[in-house]
């Protein structure tokens, strides 16, 4: 994985995978505790997450004369006359301008802060892009998507513009120097800091319906002037970004990734097979993988993947002076040192899988002088199909290796003692090693720690404090341990010992430094008053009322808390530390000269940036950005608690649209969307998680989007799962998923904000997973369904899903009974499918909702299919965003808004009735949205994140 302080200042934007606040880049590293060996993206919570900052271009389809006036009524849904061409999709759609308007709102900039901390660049961006990037050909090799024109991943967003403000003296921001030099339109990506803040890097493309400048060149920036040029003289010099790009070794050179000089054309698909495609297993050997996505097929895919990933590393310096280093090969990530003296050096080589990804193949790990010889090799792993699918299992050998970030050149690593398989019982389990980048002849690795749970860690101090981290998936244990690097002689002593699902108990994070080596080290801090060392807790503060953030200073030898330094306004406001500003000095910081980041938001006031100065704590603001959908700026939010009837306590937030008043304007249509989740206690389930106070930030599909369609809004509402003990939470799936839905609507009721005849139901991915299964076993409770980018059957990720480990052949009661696709003949409530075409998240490939539809109008449901040309798991393109919006607010007028009794239900069963005898159904229509393709069947395979290599972005 990418070492953490160059993931700082190292940054692009690509769709899907930015920060949760994505107009701040990273200042500090956050810590990251991994509870299971695998993730996916929660695209349910991103619906009402602040990822409103991704919005939509400007040029847009012409919108449907229905849809251009639209009344503000309470019904004004009812107003839109949409047209029955419903069995063929002959063009994109857009929804009406109250929720079109919204989505086009222009994107506030991206910042990040210089090394120093004396200046911050605004990083410009576009909105939503159209579909004709989107349709770029792209080749799936190996588990990852490439943009072979480019030499890059695949449907790579950028920034249009860099501009540069001075911090100055009082905090407030100076006028803005405009970074220059290169070309008109150029797609700016991969923005980095020299390690003393004087020069900026990036890369630049330009023409992509041109070969050459398609691909990536790498361009330099004073930051005094902001005059860029090219780093490489040469025009022939491109950049290969499909691992890693470049890293500034020091303040005046780069080690950059480039496609090797020598490169010819692409190899060509033999049209004559060698040989058949044969896989075998007659060793025996027990290989248990997730159906990944986009494998390897032959061996022509291995020469593409080898064509595409190769590169050659060159080191350049400012000057213009340049040296290839090191033989071409599948580079994935190059780590400086602190001191710069070493470079380390992930590698892949054959042989290669055709049933894992890239992640699992061979891995070469070296060290390299920083003039590019190599001084020695750390490990050589071999390829890696046999990782049991036990959440916490990991793969055998050195692990995790990286650079302390308190010495100048001293690895650390991990290795497991279990073979890598979370059921194997033994202690202990993990081994944390440590050793200099030369070693002397005969030294041996120093044992730093070891664990009884799986690493998951380490915060460094100095030779006196380190914090290590381990947890465990099954019991959601989770621990701090305090070790002192230096002194063998002091044991190791457990500081935190608590359940990760306890967020009430969460005491906080360590607040980390920026070293003058450019590392990140616990922040050490004094106070005048005694000559005592604290640390300072960065805590999300949950409590029943929702999320206080705070600071704590912390005495890490008593393990007790010295005082409350800072707190966040719970009365109205939600506010959280970003960043230390005052880390430009060695040493420890004093506690009256503390600086920090903060951002600051309400309910109806977007989040703005501020520094807080110590000891009076003066506050200023660091930037203005407008409210991005102003018609909705007096929307009314908050989180509700009721019980399930079970005695679990729930919560949910209820939006409901600006002026309303329940007493006078009655209830109203209403939305839940929500993402099911799972639990070890019910204590733990019932805790609340996030703030009433925080902005409501709408995304380009999010379903706050229908307060503007005067909808009531159960955003999230907690759909806990639970196993208890040694009971697994999906034993009882359906059970414990329809009494938290009863509770939830039956408390909108209650509170008069819902009519119980116009409640829709709806979800992304594990959300339509939910969604599918409520409308077939509580049909009592929805009107309608909208299902995005689901799976519906459960067999065909037989080897786990979600959070669940257990294999189809261990769970089939449970693999069956949770799968809808199993209960197609029971939904009669109508139900809206949408789905990319080109999905490539685990288990939801685009096969689920086709079989799903052919099995649901197989039984005359009232249901719709929407495939989405080029999109993948979440949606990208303008056109495909604003069609599903139109086809939502379409499902949501016909089926919610208009609906006044049973029926959806009594049109399903009439209509199986008047056409059981044909074999068709009028009540069906499967819609293909058009861009020069049609629907089709994808592969059952599933893809999952690569996450064992360094990513390049944000």
């Amino acid at each position: 994985m990418m070492r953490l302080h160059k993931l700082y200042h190292r940054f692009t934007l690509v769709p899907l995978s930015l920060p949760s606040n994505p107009s701040l880049l990273p200042l500090a590293p956050p810590l990251r505790l991994t509870l299971r060996h695998r993730t996916s993206v929660n695209f349910a919570s991103m619906a009402s997450s602040r990822l409103r900052n991704l919005a939509p271009l400007a040029a847009a389809p012409t919108e449907d004369a229905a849809a251009a006036s639209i009344s503000s009524s309470p019904n004004a849904a009812a107003s839109v006359d949409y047209d029955d061409e419903s069995t063929v999709g002959v063009r994109y759609r857009v929804p009406p301008s109250v929720i079109s308007d919204i989505v086009d709102a222009p994107p506030v900039p991206a910042l990040s802060f210089s090394p120093l901390r004396d200046r911050i660049i605004f990083l410009k961006r576009r909105a939503l892009p159209p579909l004709a990037e989107i349709a770029r050909p792209e080749e799936k090799l190996a588990g990852i998507r490439i943009d072979g024109k480019c030499n890059t991943r695949s449907r790579m967003s950028f920034y249009t513009g860099i501009g540069i403000h001075q911090i100055l003296p009082d905090g407030t921001l100076g006028s803005e120097t405009e970074v220059s030099g290169f070309p008109v339109g150029a797609k700016i990506n991969f923005v980095s800091w020299s390690p003393d803040g004087c020069h900026l890097s990036f890369s630049i493309r330009v023409n992509e319906e041109d070969n050459d400048s398609s691909k990536l060149t790498v361009w330099i920036a004073d930051v005094k002037t902001g005059i860029a040029r090219k780093l490489f003289q040469s025009p022939n010099v491109h950049l290969n970004a499909v691992f890693d790009n470049y890293v500034w070794v020091n303040n005046s050179s780069l080690l950059v990734c480039t496609i090797p000089s020598s490169r010819g054309a692409p190899p060509k698909k033999p049209l004559v097979p060698s040989c058949p495609k044969i896989q075998s297993n007659e060793e025996r050997s027990i290989i248990q993988v997730r159906t990944f996505q986009d494998l390897l097929k032959d061996e022509y895919d291995e020469d593409l993947f080898d064509y595409y990933a190769t590169s050659q590393l060159v080191l350049a310096s400012l000057d213009g002076t340049t040296k290839e280093i090191g033989p071409p090969a599948v580079y994935t990530s190059m780590d400086p040192s602190p001191d710069h003296k070493y470079i380390l050096i992930n590698s892949l080589h054959r042989p290669y899988s055709f049933i894992v990804p890239c992640g699992r193949f061979p891995k070469k790990v070296e060290l390299w002088s920083a003039d590019g010889k190599l001084i020695r090799e750390l490990c050589d792993l071999p390829l890696a199909e046999d990782i049991p699918i036990a959440f916490n299992s990991v793969r055998k050998g050195m692990r995790s290796i990286n650079w302390r970030a308190d010495k100048p050149s001293t690895l650390y690593w991990v290795e497991t003692q279990d073979g890598g398989d979370a059921k194997v019982e033994i202690s202990p389990r993990d081994i944390i090693y440590t050793q200099p980048a030369e070693p002397l002849e005969g030294e041996h690795p120093t044992i730093l720690h070891k664990l009884d749970f799986r690493y998951g860690g380490v915060s460094w101090c100095d030779d006196s404090l380190a914090l290590v981290y381990e947890s465990w998936y099954k019991t959601r244990k989770i621990r701090t341990w305090v070790v002192s690097p230096g002194s063998e002689d002091v044991a190791p002593r457990i500081l935190f010992d608590r359940s990760s699902e306890d967020v009430y108990s969460d005491p906080g994070s360590p607040m980390m430094r920026r070293t003058q080596a450019g590392t990140y080290i616990i922040a050490r801090i004094k106070k005048e008053s005694d000559e005592g060392r604290y640390i300072i807790l960065n805590g999300n503060g949950a409590t029943p009322e929702g999320n206080i953030p705070f600071l704590d200073l912390f005495d890490i030898n008593t393990g007790k808390k010295m005082e409350r330094i800072w707190e966040s306004d719970k009365e109205k406001y939600y506010e959280t530390v970003v960043a230390l500003m005052s880390d430009q000095e060695e040493g420890d910081l004093y506690l009256d000269k503390l600086k920090i980041l903060t951002s600051k938001e309400s309910k109806t006031e977007n989040t703005q940036y501020y520094f807080v100065n110590w000891p009076d704590k003066n506050i200023v603001q660091v930037t203005n950005f407008p409210h991005p959908y102003p018609q909705l700026a007096s929307l009314q939010k908050e989180m509700i608690r009721y019980e399930r009837k079970d005695g679990v306590q729930l919560t949910a937030t209820l939006y409901l649209p600006p002026g309303y008043n329940p007493s006078t304007d009655g209830p109203l249509p209403c939305l839940v969307w929500s993402y099911p989740g799972e639990f070890k206690s019910k204590d733990a389930a019932g805790q609340v998680r996030g703030s009433p106070n925080e902005f409501a930030g709408i995304g380009s599909t999010s379903a706050l989007l229908w307060l503007a369609r005067r909808f009531a809004i159960l955003s999230g509402p907690t759909i806990p799962i639970i196993g208890e003990g040694d009971e697994e939470a999906n034993d009882r799936y359906v059970e414990q998923l329809v009494a938290s839905a009863e509770a939830a609507v039956e408390e909108v009721i209650q509170r008069g904000v819902a009519d119980p005849k116009k409640i829709a139901v709806g979800g992304h991915s594990y959300g339509a997973f939910m969604t599918a299964n409520l409308l077939a076993h509580a049909p009592h409770l929805f009107c309608c369904g909208i299902a995005r980018s689901g799976a519906y059957n459960r067999t065909l990720t037989p080897f786990g899903f979600q959070n669940e480990d257990r294999t189809l052949w261990e769970a089939t009661n449970t693999y069956v009974e949770m799968s809808p696709f199993m209960s197609a003949n029971k939904i009669k409530k109508p139900i809206l499918l949408i789905h990319g075409e080109e999905d490539n998240n685990p288990g939801t490939l685009t096969m689920q909702s086709d079989r799903f539809f052919n099995a649901l109008k197989g039984h005359g449901a009232l249901c719709r299919l929407v495939i989405l040309p080029h999109e993948s798991h979440g949606y990208t393109a303008k056109e495909s965003i604003m069609h599903v919006l139109w086809e939502t607010d379409r499902w949501l007028h016909k089926y919610c808004v208009s609906n006044s009794s049973e029926a959806g239900e009594d049109h399903a069963t009439d209509t199986v009735k008047e056409h059981v005898s044909k074999g068709t159904t009028n009540a069906e229509s499967k819609v293909v949205a058009p861009s020069g393709g049609g629907s089709r069947e994808v592969s059952d395979l599933e893809y999952e994140e690569f996450h064992s290599l360094p990513r390049s972005s944000l």
